[in-house]
């Protein structure tokens, strides 16, 4: 067993430096799948182990920088490869650098720990070994999320890993209502904020208050019946509130939360009512044709897109089905529930959701997809496209849709042929 080709050794002398050229090496799944000749399989993961077992040797070094770089490079491979041997093996040591660096680091290294520990459960699925990191990395998550004496940021990173981790860790029923409740202590002072126009830290807050409630909403979809109408309850009448907030953002994802609420509230009861029906519908559809000058135009067009489909929800109870491709398979997201756990997964896996989508069992179990297709290395091959067929097939549509909108913005067209 001597050393995998082409991979030197760490050192204390270089190991920033080592960090970093090798940190770029993850920075983009595609670089896994590039065209070009076939390689030695078995030796490229030997070289990929290689590195990753120096990483996190790295983060436990003595330099912010260098342990930070660690962390970003150990979140790149496990959103881009499937490493659950690998991990199995090392999840205690694992566990162990994860909570030192959030305890002890500065805002930006505590932000790349949670999200590597939410992608060390995405990566290790529900069961006892992702219960064992949740029960040492959940009170650590919650109290950096309740400190306000820590940065905004991380504690906004915290509550995100801290739904996504409990979302996978579901077999306790108690843990999940009291990290609801840490959640909920956190965003509902949103609504306070509302109330009291004078607050200067509200704006400061208001990304934490965001994922707060994103995590919250998560935790929510996989609650039980009894426990989804005492929370619809409790928060349906107050979260309209937030649609005026001056962040865009914000306004988005109450939204979002009061679309999933009407989803959830109609099935936990067929004769569901709700009082302020009207008001509330005025709200949503003067947002979804929001022409305000002073709000810039990307926003507008982001906020009137998922309003729209916000208004359809409330009023109409209909859903816009997306379709969403991942190798040979085809994912329908037909409501609300679904669109809210995919939007999650995406945002801590990134450009790595695709390949996860194909190869995850946690991420298939979740979105009913059975286990992984099975396809050979011929099939594959026959399927892939060339990258000169690729550059082609963009070419042609980028060119045919130019088109299209050219035609579409000539006043001179002829409005009755486009009927």
């Amino acid at each position: 067993g001597g050393q995998p080709r082409n991979v030197q050794p760490f050192s204390d002398e270089d190991a920033s430096i080592e960090t970093m050229s090798h940190c770029s090496g993850f920075s983009d799944p595609a670089s896994f799948t590039e065209d070009g000749p076939e390689v030695d399989e078995e030796a490229t993961q030997e070289d990929l182990e290689y590195k990753l077992k120096g990483f996190i040797d790295l983060t436990l070094d003595k330099s912010a920088k260098t342990r930070q770089a660690a962390l970003e490079s150990l979140k790149n491979a496990f959103s881009s490869k499937i490493l659950y041997e690998f991990i199995m093996e090392r999840r205690m040591t694992l566990t162990d650098s994860i909570e030192r660096c959030i305890k002890k680091g500065k805002s930006d290294e505590q932000c790349a720990a949670a999200g590597l520990a939410a992608l060390l459960c995405v990566q290790l699925g529900s069961g006892i070994e992702s219960e064992e990191i949740f029960k040492t990395l959940g009170p650590v998550l919650k109290k950096i999320v309740c400190d306000g004496t820590a940065s905004i940021q991380a504690r906004q990173a915290c509550a995100t890993c801290l739904g996504i981790c409990c979302f996978i860790v579901t077999d306790d029923i108690t843990e999940l209502y009291s990290t609801m409740e840490c959640l909920e202590i956190i965003f509902t002072k949103a609504y306070q904020r509302d109330r009291d126009t004078n607050s200067v830290s509200g704006t400061h807050n208001t990304v934490l208050h965001i994922s707060a409630l994103l995590a919250w909403t998560l935790l929510l979809t996989i609650c039980p019946m009894n426990e989804v109408k005492k929370k619809i309850e409790m928060h349906l009448y107050k979260l309209p509130s937030l649609l005026s907030c001056d962040d865009v953002n914000m306004r988005i994802a109450a939204g979002e939360t009061l679309a999933l609420l009407f989803e959830l509230a109609r099935e936990t009861d067929t004769d569901f009512f709700y009082e302020d029906m009207e008001l509330l519908t005025e709200k949503l559809r003067a947002l979804a044709t929001d022409g305000n000058k002073h709000r810039a135009k990307v926003d507008k067009r982001k906020q009137r897109s998922v309003f729209r489909d916000v208004l359809r929800a409330v009023e109409e109870r209909d859903f816009p089905t997306e379709t969403v491709k991942f190798g040979p398979e085809r994912m329908y997201i037909d409501c609300w529930v679904k669109k809210q756990t995919y939007d999650t997964f995406k945002e801590i896996l990134g450009s790595g959701m695709q390949y996860h989508l194909q190869s995850n069992e946690f991420l298939r179990n979740v979105f009913e997809l059975g286990p992984p297709v099975m396809l050979d290395a011929a099939t594959l091959k026959t399927m892939k496209i060339s990258r000169f067929e690729r550059h082609l097939y963009n070419s042609a549509a980028f060119k045919a849709r130019t088109k299209a909108r050219s035609k579409c913005r000539d006043k001179r067209a002829d409005v009755g042929e486009f009927f």
